[in-house]
């Protein structure tokens, strides 16, 4: 009930998703810092993300992270994983199980997977989408699931999606979610042209206080 694209660009790492179900974001999507980052879905097991993140920070290519996954799991027939590592390589796996229309699409430093699609070209737009946008990470994700949701999307009504990056810090510096939304793919766009001319601000405002502009709120000057 998901599809959605890891990918790796100048150092960062980011990761767009959507989904059918609510608040896919919320356990679906994995990034860690100078590691990579993850996208467990399908019949979903969150605790696959933080296994294969913690391979890759120990150094483990992306095949070697979803290997070691995998060892961790019962129902490997049923999950859908997807990993970018720090050298832009990926790994995939889709179970037997996987739902409805399914697979993957590989490109230059991401790779891109769903299930219970609307059609089969879905996921290689989704690669088009992202490989031919111009701009931020956050920019060309985007540019990624608008183009999936035009090639048909999901079968059934997207209802949640989300967005986030790291790079650089500890902590995601974009992070966006839409839980439930009658178009989550717009309201997504809409939360990230709301969120990225500040995204700088907010960045200098936790390294450097004293050099941060104001909120431009009442009472902050």
């Amino acid at each position: 009930m998901t599809l959605s694209l890891v990918a790796h660009d100048h150092g960062a790492f980011g990761i767009v998703i959507s989904s059918s179900s609510p608040a896919v974001a919320s356990r679906c999507a994995y990034l860690r810092p100078g590691a990579g980052a993850v996208a467990t879905q399908n019949v979903t097991n969150p605790a696959l993300g933080p296994v294969a993140l913690d391979a890759l920070e120990g150094g483990a290519t992306a095949a070697e992270a979803l290997a070691a996954a995998l060892a961790t799991e019962h129902h490997p027939d049923y999950r859908q994983v997807t990993i970018v590592d720090s050298e832009g390589r990926v790994a995939v796996h889709s179970g037997a199980q996987a739902l409805g229309i399914h697979g993957e699409s590989v490109g230059d430093g991401c790779v891109a997977a769903g299930n219970l699609l609307d059609n089969d070209g879905v996921l290689d737009a989704m690669v088009a989408g992202f490989e031919t946008a111009e701009g931020s990470l956050e920019v060309r994700l985007i540019a990624a699931l608008e183009a999936a949701y035009r090639a048909g999307g999901e079968a059934g009504q997207l209802r949640s999606a989300g967005l986030a990056v790291v790079q650089g810090v500890s902590w995601r510096v974009t992070d966006l979610r839409v839980d439930d939304h009658d178009d989550p793919v717009s309201e997504l766009a809409r939360l990230l042209d709301l969120w990225l001319p500040q995204k700088d601000d907010y960045l200098t405002r936790a390294l450097s206080p004293t050099a941060a502009p104001s909120y431009g709120v009442p009472g902050d000057e």
